[in-house]
């Protein structure tokens, strides 16, 4: 069982799985337990920051934009990534990781669009970790200078604590999943630059307040960026994908100033 979110061992497979579970009799008892559950959760923590670092520099070397999408199950996340690749494929590069517990359905779809994509299945995981991350590269074109999107795992409770060395997390709220939701699960969106609310041709149909969303991830997230989408009518699509550009521009920008700030750095300290 895993120490941060208490998922099972999962199978393993690019079609990789959870790899950072310790064994049952590892399970933590009263006080002693908890304190060991803590070190464990720590060490659990730690590795795979250093999974995410390794993860960081090899894309920023490459001046790849690594996007990670969260979200709950049925927010239309796999539907948004075909439509833009459709979009954006003559313009860039572009790849996939696809996580989920069983199926490869979603990395099909992917594929279907001429765009590689590598599918990991977490078994009982319930979210992606660097570590996984790190792995399904090895399985995919080096995307000099273009865009990897990773499709976390549906679930808004453990992804927020797994950094996968992204250069940004991107949370997807489908409308029809409550103007409220940004309230109950405030660790995602607190850690998020980028919402997404999709499905917006049901708002109305459904009553839903657009203004209302909008608010309840301020107040999480004063600085969080929102974009209003449908995926399926195309409406709102132009800006998300003129987002996703523009930080791919920045990305590469800074790679460039990086050696001048490191020599500078070097010098200073000479």
């Amino acid at each position: 069982m895993c120490g941060v979110c208490g998922c099972g061992e999962g199978e393993g497979k690019v079609v990789h799985a959870h790899h950072h579970h310790h064994e049952q009799e590892d399970k933590p008892n009263h006080r002693q337990g908890d304190t060991r559950l803590v070190e464990i959760e720590r060490n659990l923590l730690a590795a795979n920051d250093n999974y995410a670092r390794q993860n960081r520099e090899l894309w920023l070397a490459r001046a790849t934009l690594a996007l990670n999408l969260v979200s709950s199950p049925g927010s239309g996340k796999t539907t948004l990534l075909v439509r833009t690749i459709e979009m954006l494929k003559d313009r860039l590069p572009i790849a996939v990781i696809e996580g989920d517990q069983q199926t490869n359905n979603d990395a099909e779809r992917i594929r279907a669009t001429g765009a590689p994509a590598v599918q990991l299945n977490t078994g009982k995981g319930c979210h992606l970790d660097a570590h996984m991350v790190g792995h399904a590269l090895e399985h995919l074109p080096n995307l000099e200078g273009g865009v990897l999107y990773i499709e976390n795992v549906g679930n808004l409770v453990c992804p927020a604590a797994f950094d996968l060395g992204e250069a940004a997390r991107v949370v997807v709220l489908s409308v029809t999943e409550g103007e409220d939701k940004p309230l109950k699960y405030p660790d995602i969106f607190a850690g998020s630059q980028l919402t997404l609310i999709n499905k917006t041709d049901l708002a109305e149909p459904c009553e839903v307040d657009l203004d209302a969303y909008c608010a309840n991830i301020r107040r999480i997230n004063p600085r969080m960026e929102i974009l209003q989408l449908s995926a399926r009518s195309g409406e709102g699509m132009d800006a998300w994908c003129e987002w996703v550009i523009a930080r791919r521009t920045l990305l590469a920008h800074s790679r460039l100033a990086r050696p001048e700030m490191e020599q500078a750095i070097a010098g200073a300290t000479a």
